[in-house]
């Protein structure tokens, strides 16, 4: 049991330090660079999309469905089926987030050499600022995490946390430009608890 205990106690420690790092190093410039770029590509009636291959792309779904229910419509791209025609959901114009933890990753760099050649502009999410993908991006998000939290350091677990803080500090931040109001939220999140909480609240 102590070893259990000392593993899970090493995880938690290695992840609260690696978030106090990225903490530190956010780069609020960057931010705004995507914030903009995806508000005014809103303004032109192009959408954004969120891609990413393995375990980034569960990240790009969850962060799909959280940037849609702040109104900024947004739709999940499949980053191996990209190439085999599902890239024809992107226009010349819209915006697509691409996630990778090395930056290097082959499938996704395919998916992005093809979204470009179609018109698309990348927002790059890697822990590699050198990496090929943040070359082919026109607006870096850096998400580094030099230790995942366990002795092999290879399973995603401290980088796929930083890589769902920073889409959702993006979120925050599209949400205060628009100025999201809880009349305007619960439009699009009638049900649940969530809608419930809001229309009490109106009706109080």
């Amino acid at each position: 049991m102590s070893s259990k205990r000392e593993s899970v106690t090493e995880f938690l420690t290695t992840v609260n330090d690696e978030l106090w790092k990225f903490e530190e190093t956010i780069d609020f410039s960057s931010l705004s660079k995507a914030c903009t770029l995806i508000l005014e590509t809103e303004k032109k009636n192009r959408r954004l999309h969120i891609t990413g291959i393995g375990k980034p792309s569960h990240v790009s779904a969850y962060a799909t469905s959280l940037f849609s229910s702040i109104g900024i419509p947004a739709y999940f791209l499949d980053g191996t089926e990209a190439t085999h025609g599902s890239s024809g959901q992107v226009v010349a114009g819209d915006v697509v987030i691409a996630i990778s933890n090395s930056g290097k990753t082959s499938e996704l760099l395919q998916t992005v050499e093809c979204l470009q050649n179609n018109g698309a502009k990348i927002i790059a999410l890697t822990g590699n600022a050198e990496s090929p993908l943040a070359k082919y991006s026109q607006v870096c998000l850096k998400a580094k995490a030099d230790y995942e939290g366990d002795h092999l350091n290879k399973p995603p677990r401290a980088s796929i946390l930083i890589e769902i803080l920073s889409l959702q500090i993006l979120s925050i931040l599209l949400q205060e430009e628009k100025q999201l109001t809880a009349e305007q939220y619960v439009k699009w999140h009638p049900g649940g608890t969530i809608g419930e909480s809001i229309r009490e609240g109106e009706n109080a």
